[in-house]
């Protein structure tokens, strides 16, 4: 085998791989830094270890987040800018299986670059095909924040509960 065509074959292995680590270290970067907000709040919380991996019966959610005897599973996405998000049928499969085992519900949590997090229930998501749901640019833009998301369903205390109790 000449040794140039090995080098060029080594060279595009590498490629393919910064360019599938790149993707792959934003999701893992959002579900992070939502891990740790969720934390902050007052939740046991933790980042599922095969999240995004390719366990294919596996079952698990980007993000189990407890509080108050309350369970809210997320699948995390991460966006550069604000655009229709495409979801495979089995992760919305997979996630809602989860939080009917724990008791708990779903949510899809999406982080816009430079933007705050905006989550959106599986009622609103708009099944295209068998294989893809889509949360579309409207729902994303009329969706709500995590943080008013948790004072609703009354994980976190609204302004007027937090002067109530001073």
């Amino acid at each position: 085998m000449n040794l140039n065509l090995c080098i060029n074959y080594l060279r595009m292995l590498i490629n393919i791989k910064q360019v599938y680590s790149v993707g792959r270290t934003k999701g893992y970067s959002a579900e992070r830094e939502l891990v740790v907000k969720l934390w902050r709040m007052g939740f046991a919380v933790m980042r599922a270890p095969a999240s995004g991996s390719k366990i294919k019966r596996a079952k698990y959610p980007d993000v189990v987040a407890i509080k108050s005897c309350r369970v809210l599973v997320f699948e995390v996405k991460s966006r550069s800018k604000l655009e229709s998000i495409y979801i495979d049928e089995g992760q919305i499969r997979k996630l809602k299986e989860f939080a009917d085992r724990a008791g708990g519900q779903a949510f899809i949590a999406v982080k816009i670059s430079g933007d705050k997090w905006r989550v959106v229930g599986l009622e609103q998501l708009e099944k295209l095909n068998s294989n893809t749901y889509k949360v579309s640019r409207e729902v994303l833009l009329s969706s709500k924040g995590l943080e008013e998301l948790l004072r609703d369903l009354k994980l976190i205390p609204s302004l007027e509960d937090f002067i109530r109790q001073t």
